[in-house]
């Protein structure tokens, strides 16, 4: 029986051993635990399994999971109910197992398929991007994971297990995130797919507009252009966690509608497709400026329609 406040050193299977599966199954070994198999085949899977995870065997993804006391499915979304429905066919699930899968969008109702084996599901979503190399394990230390279990009231903001035998689930899921040192946030399963659009929304379009931004000043010159941002991107980022939207500075905030007019004359000249993320990003800068009280009503209607103009 699984201690619900601190759970027994488990045999752990990682399906797969991409920049998900091996970092939290290196994170998993050094909190005790044991990876006793693996499943990869692309070269670059291979090669993190020998950096993260040497000397375990890599083996198909149905021998992995019965192998495992706690089968870790760390696999994309879209994949994820179809290689659970084929594993569970196959008879890979038993009673007393731990299922976890690190999809952000899916709650632990794609786990349907294991459940009815007897497992227990659990949804563990580390907000965090993964390059797949050994920091990945240290930056799991300052990083949050989404938790959810079965037994979750899906209105609830802060959800409480309505049955206490539902509790143990939840226990254990956030046991084992306090054991690979992050912190646990419950998400109902009713969100999921907008908890993990919102990270999605803020993570990768926040990748692009910094790819964007070094593109615009390398072709015009400016160079070392990632030294030169780095510092602005950073404060920035840190004010606006800080301070909302009360932190927002330039052109858009300020109202300065001369100045946006020809930000968008040279992003165009330079790269129409740029400029239109451009536009979409300067008007909602601009809304959100307005709600904070930065610009005026008069204001707000002079950076409008200069980004409407030569559409």
């Amino acid at each position: 029986m699984i201690d619900a406040g601190r759970p027994a050193r488990l045999a752990v299977g990682v399906v797969s051993a991409g920049r998900v599966g091996s970092v939290l199954g290196a994170a998993l070994t050094r909190a005790g635990h044991h990876v006793v198999a693996a499943s990869g085949v692309s070269r670059a899977s291979v090669r993190r399994a020998a950096e993260l995870l040497p000397d375990v065997p890599l083996l198909p993804p149905d021998e992995v999971c019965t192998r495992s006391d706690l089968v870790l499915l760390a696999v994309p979304d879209d994949v994820l109910p179809g290689l659970v429905r084929g594993l569970a066919a196959a008879g890979c699930f038993r009673p007393g197992q731990i299922v976890v899968h690190t999809a952000g969008s899916h709650g632990v109702a794609v786990l349907e398929p294991a459940a009815s084996h007897g497992v227990l599901p659990l949804a563990l979503h580390p907000a965090l991007t993964f390059t797949g190399r050994p920091e990945d394990v240290e930056r799991l230390a300052s990083c949050c994971v989404g938790v959810t279990a079965p037994g979750v009231a899906e209105s609830d903001a802060s959800p409480e297990p309505a049955d206490p035998r539902d509790a143990v689930g939840w226990s254990v899921a956030e046991a084992l995130v306090l054991e690979m040192s992050a912190e646990p946030v419950r998400i109902p399963e009713a969100v999921r797919p907008l908890y993990h659009a919102a990270l999605a929304h803020g993570a990768n379009h926040l990748m692009t507009l910094v790819g964007d931004c070094v593109q615009l000043l390398e072709s015009a010159g400016v160079r070392p252009a990632d030294r030169l941002v780095a510092p602005l991107l950073s404060a920035a980022l840190d004010n606006a966690l800080r301070h909302g939207d009360r932190a927002l500075t330039g052109p858009v905030a300020r109202g300065d509608s001369g100045t946006v007019r020809t930000h968008l004359e040279r992003i165009t000249a330079a790269d129409p497709e740029l400029a239109a993320g451009y536009r979409a990003l300067a008007g909602r800068t601009a809304r959100r400026a307005a709600a904070a009280g930065l610009l005026d009503r008069a204001a707000l209607d002079d950076v409008e329609k200069a980004l409407e103009e030569d559409r």
